[in-house]
């Protein structure tokens, strides 16, 4: 199941040659992870209060095009639990549906001590589905 999340690129995200600053796209598809994570009910404020966070430990990245101001772009986000505490996304930024950016990120979870800790049911219960 494929999830999607848009994104309009402003001034802002572009650099002096007028096209999206390279860092840009991981603030893209972050905004794209934390927004699954809201609509899975999972409350990372909860989790915080709790002493849990998430962290990403990788992240592989392909540039294949670039965006520019005013473009309408689409972070597509297919997302699955790896084992009980690493959950993997591949995720891919698209302009008018071509790839232009694709990344694969791993997160885990963990205490605020840096000590690994067990996903959250919803999300271990979701990638059982």
């Amino acid at each position: 199941m494929s999830h999607h999340f848009p994104v309009t690129v402003y001034y802002e995200d572009t650099d002096m040659g007028g096209v999206v600053y390279y860092a840009n796209y991981l603030k893209f598809i972050e905004r794209a992870r934390s927004t699954i994570v809201e609509e899975l009910g999972v409350d990372q404020n909860a989790m915080k209060a709790d002493g849990i966070v998430f962290v990403v430990t990788r992240v592989e990245a392909d540039y294949l095009g670039a965006a520019k101001l005013g473009d309408r772009l689409d972070v597509v986000t297919t997302h699955q639990a790896t084992s009980a505490v690493r959950w993997a996304f591949d995720q891919t930024v698209e302009r008018d549906g071509k790839a232009i950016f694709r990344a694969h990120v791993v997160a885990a979870c963990m205490t605020e001590a840096g000590k690994p800790t067990r996903l959250p049911a919803k999300i271990r219960a979701m990638s059982k589905k």
